[in-house]
């Protein structure tokens, strides 16, 4: 049995990123696990409404995927980047040394947000085998927001290697993002239910089938 982590800089990162994939594991019978680094704060502009919005968000959606455990670090929203790295790193090696994970999703590290590039960098520290030896296999996932939305000359391209056929697990995973509220707006915005499909018909073109959810493979380790 499996027991996997998926590393949200944001809660909806894990939905819109891998939320079909981790569907498809729970159904045969993964742990799953939620590592929120981020979360909204007065500090940081937002509302006393919303922020309570955000917490029923979050309860909602850790139900429906059914959650072994949710784990938030708490850091003030786009605001990572003034954290110290260190003790970024040391929080998420204290929640792999409770979870022990085999599986590990993480943004990617070309993502256009601040927030995915160092929780990429702290994660992946931590995902060494003489820190995690019960880590066997990390994967990214593409963010519709943040992945290539703008290029860089000589900058990362999300490159798949890996395809999670997810047809029968892609109506669940939308009925979750829509869950998120107002985060989700209508096409062209890329956090809507329109691009969504259209992202898993692409990715499920180039796997052959219906609906598919794309990775590039970071580290597998086989017995």
């Amino acid at each position: 049995m499996s027991d996997i982590l998926v590393v949200a800089p944001h809660p909806d990162d894990e939905t819109f990123g891998c939320g079909g994939a981790l569907l498809k594991a729970r159904q045969a019978s993964a742990k799953l696990h939620w590592l929120i680094l981020t979360e909204m704060t007065a500090s940081s502009g937002y509302s006393n409404e919303r922020i309570a919005t955000r917490e029923c968000e979050i309860e909602a959606v850790s139900k429906a995927f059914g959650f072994q455990s949710v784990h938030r670090l708490g850091y003030e929203t786009a605001a990572l980047d003034v954290a110290p790295i260190g003790e970024v790193v040391k929080k998420i090696a204290d929640i792999f040394a409770q979870v022990h994970p085999s599986d590990v999703y993480l943004p990617f590290a070309g993502d256009a947000h601040t927030d995915h590039k160092i929780s990429f960098d702290a994660a992946l520290s931590c995902t060494k085998w003489f820190r995690a030896p019960y880590v066997r296999r990390v994967l990214a996932y593409e963010t519709l927001s943040e992945t290539d939305i703008v290029r860089r000359p000589g900058g990362l391209d999300f490159i798949p290697s890996v395809y999670e056929n997810i047809t029968d697990w892609s109506a669940k995973k939308k009925s979750i993002i829509g869950l998120y509220g107002e985060e989700v707006g209508d096409a062209p915005f890329p956090r809507s239910l329109e691009i969504v499909d259209a992202k898993e018909k692409v990715r499920g073109a180039e796997a052959g089938c219906a609906a598919a959810e794309a990775f590039m493979l970071l580290k597998e380790v086989r017995p």
